[in-house]
């Protein structure tokens, strides 16, 4: 298993983003949370006093094409990169901080289990709270060596013209597909409402960690987590032609998630020690003591 060690590349950006905490803002979703909804997911004003987002945005969308989505699909897709446990897994991702997003600084175990929590506090569905728990869990590919660029970020399909809708869309003119004969068509290699189970995103966390969770997890849990960062189709609504009948059906999960995804972040920090025990067993109720990664 190629793993490398655990490292802190993010110092400079946890500084930038505590300089204008407060000010980002959101128009997604609706807030359960006790911070403003005003303060979440603003791009512009992250661009402006976090200038890391816009970086990390600019090199994802250049290089972020087709050729490369296939590439990591084939390289990940046999799940042959070692076995470990959900919970474990958890405790490794504990040193990152995700680059691309813009609302949260802490650890990646603190805002899985402020995402459960929001989720059990609604009384949701056990595989709903325990999808909140685990969702960001293919960050491993961090530790597989993968830059943060296809890892985490807002996914969006390659292969096919790219949407406007998407966030920091100018950068995808550097694209090399962005003037492709064929994939900078509407349709590209794509028909009408083939699904999105036959459309390539870019290839991240979302992708990768689908394919880890595939025998174990209800077809709505698998959905949420496949494609819970694909905001220009569940939120702004970009890609509708793309659809069939089972998206239109999942959809709705991944709006109902995305509350407890975006919206935990500002909570009160959990205790984790004293959570643990509840959430290792609701774990154990979904999966094996070790799973193939």
């Amino acid at each position: 298993m190629r793993v490398i060690t655990a490292r802190n590349p993010l110092s400079e950006a946890i500084k930038i983003a505590e300089a204008w905490e407060g000010f980002i803002q959101t128009k997604y979703g609706t807030n359960k949370s006790d911070k403003e909804t005003s303060a979440f997911r603003n791009y512009q004003v992250a661009d402006e006093e976090q200038p890391l987002v816009s970086a990390f945005y600019k090199e994802n969308h250049e290089k972020q094409t087709l050729a490369h989505v296939l590439e990591k699909k084939e390289l990940y897709g046999e799940l042959n990169h070692g076995e470990m446990g959900i919970w474990e897994a958890l405790e490794l991702l504990n040193t990152l901080v995700d680059e691309s997003d813009p609302d949260t600084q802490m650890s990646q175990i603190v805002h899985s289990i402020q995402s459960a929590e929001a989720a059990r506090r609604d009384n949701q569905p056990r595989w709903m709270i325990l999808t909140a728990l685990i969702h960001d869990l293919g960050k491993y590919l961090f530790f597989l060596g993968e830059p943060q660029w296809t890892v985490v970020g807002d996914t969006f399909p390659v292969g096919c013209e790219f949407s406007s809708k998407i966030v920091y869309s100018s950068y995808l003119e550097k694209n090399p597909d962005y003037h492709h004969p064929i994939y900078s068509t509407k349709y590209g290699i794509y028909s009408p409402h083939c699904g999105l189970d036959q459309v390539h995103l870019s290839y991240g966390h979302d992708e990768y960690f689908y394919q880890v969770c595939k025998p174990y997890l209800p077809v709505e849990a698998l959905y949420i987590i496949r494609h819970h960062s694909f905001y220009a189709c569940h939120t702004d609504g970009e890609y509708g032609w793309l659809l069939n009948t089972h998206d239109i059906e999942m959809l709705k999960w991944v709006r109902l998630f995305n509350q407890y995804d975006l919206y935990s972040k500002a909570e009160e920090e959990p205790d984790v020690i004293a959570l643990k025990p509840y959430y290792k067993e609701l774990i154990e109720e979904f999966f094996p003591c070790k799973i193939k990664w």
